[in-house]
């Protein structure tokens, strides 16, 4: 049997009432067309209090500005999983997880649809655990502590063809225990992709532990690593180091070449047999930890100031990866904005949809010697200033408006490198063809060995 329109219609608006989501349909004037019983349970109205009237004259508290509904029909884009918190008609705190979208006749639009998700029950019934677990602490105020990884490779937000294939390699060593040595200049996530590989990892189950090997003095260090003997010293107590605590899990280390030479000999020591021994202690004690270390400098700079002793690179050098600074892989800075835009508005509940492509095109121009985690801190600045749904010049810090001003300085940088790494290849290639092999012509270079096959790999020289 056919149905008529009229029979269609009943049967459609039958449907969407069913559906335990709220659900708000408007026309392109927008005059409500469509209103479920759980919209009008969460806003505090009657159903036949809002169809058929504008959206504006039954919510006065909203405008163009903040309702979704209008801002989709002027702006023709989607708003996904957008997080509201208000107060309805009868002043009640509600929840919701909305998406809104438009609605299009051919290529015209004729309204929007807003589903949104009621999520009051679960945040209080969440609240309501979180200040019970506080009570039973009796530290209701405090922040509760975590240790472990939190980020996955579905973190990393990239669609560069380098940055896919360091996150392949990544993929790769998380299945097995062998050393990694990762190097990125500052900013670039190194720690993102160290907290993926243990997350992907068969110890994702286990303790994951960073630690900044800057931060601390070498003695304060020894200790922090392999832990303390009663008596060993004034104050000492017996208390287990970072490898006994990371047993069967994985230690970051950070900027591994800020320690001091004869430190990095005693870690040599423990890579070598997994053995360690506390400071003032005479008990050793087995562990079974996964290495992983970062450097903001590369290894082989490090080597060639007397950083980073040879002996322990090559014994951390299993697995290396080589994070590409921001500049290199500029087509991920749309991807990214978009990212942290979503981000900063579910933090500050706010509904910005993009920003203005001078905007974009100023990020893109820029060297970002910070990397992800400077345009990050920008976009963030933006939202900060911005009270519309674009980001615009004047809400980006000042100096990246003077990046106009710089473009020649930036033409004549780049020009630098280029002839640079030109004169290198030449060099090179001078001195491999005057030797009998890689040792003769590093000898000829005034470089070491390792240096030159860095730069004859990064150069694709055979």
């Amino acid at each position: 049997m056919q149905l008529n329109n009229s029979e269609t219609k009943q049967m459609l608006e039958d449907i969407l009432a069913s559906i335990d989501e709220a659900i708000h349909v408007i026309n392109v004037n927008g005059m409500t067309i469509f209103y479920n019983q759980v919209a009008a349970s969460n806003d505090g109205v009657q159903i036949n209090d809002v169809l058929g009237r504008h959206l504006l004259d039954v919510f006065p508290s909203l405008n163009r500005q903040s309702s979704t509904l209008l801002k989709v029909i002027e702006n023709d884009k989607p708003i996904y999983q957008q997080s509201q918190t208000y107060k309805n008609n009868k002043g009640q705190l509600i929840d919701t997880v909305n998406t809104t979208l438009p609605i299009r006749v051919g290529n015209k639009i004729v309204g929007a649809v807003e589903i949104a998700k009621d999520l009051t029950t679960v945040k209080r019934l969440s609240q309501s655990l979180l200040e019970l677990q506080g009570k039973v602490n009796n530290q209701k105020a405090k922040p509760v502590s975590i240790s472990g990884a939190k980020y996955n490779f579905d973190d990393i937000i990239s669609a560069c063809p380098e940055m896919e294939h360091v996150k392949n390699l990544a993929r790769r060593a998380a299945y097995t225990s062998s050393p990694v040595m990762i190097y990125g200049e500052t900013g670039t996530g190194k720690e993102l992709l160290i907290q993926s590989i243990h997350n992907s990892s068969p110890r994702q189950k286990n303790y994951f532990i960073a630690q900044n090997c800057a931060s601390l003095p070498a003695s304060l260090l020894e200790s922090t690593l392999f832990g303390t003997k009663k008596g060993s010293f004034t104050g000492s107590v017996d208390r287990a180091g970072l490898f006994e605590l990371a047993h069967k899990g994985t230690l970051f280390l950070d900027e591994i070449n800020s320690m001091s030479l004869d430190f990095q000999t005693k870690l040599l020591r423990v890579l070598e047999d997994g053995v360690i021994r506390r400071v003032g202690g005479t008990d050793s004690y087995l562990v079974d930890v996964r290495m992983i270390v970062a450097m903001n400098e590369h290894p082989l700079s490090c080597i060639e100031s007397q950083q980073l002793r040879t002996d322990l690179y090559y014994r951390l050098n299993v697995i290396f990866i080589e994070i590409p600074p921001l500049r290199k892989r500029k087509k991920d800075i749309t991807l990214l904005v978009e990212n942290f835009i979503k981000k900063y508005n579910y933090l500050f509940n706010k509904l910005v949809l993009g920003v203005e492509k001078d905007v974009l095109r100023k990020l893109k121009s820029h060297e970002w010697p910070g990397n992800v985690r400077e345009l990050e801190h920008t976009i963030e600045y933006a939202m900060n200033m911005t009270d519309g749904d674009t980001i615009t010049m004047e809400h980006i810090p000042t100096y990246l408006k003077e990046i106009p001003e710089k473009l020649n300085e930036q033409v004549i940088l780049d020009s630098f490198r280029v002839t640079l790494e030109k004169t290198e290849i030449d060099m090179i290639k001078m001195a491999l063809k005057k030797s009998n092999n890689i040792l003769q012509a590093a000898k000829l270079l005034d470089i070491p060995r390792q240096t030159l096959q860095y730069k004859m790999k990064k150069y694709k020289l055979n």
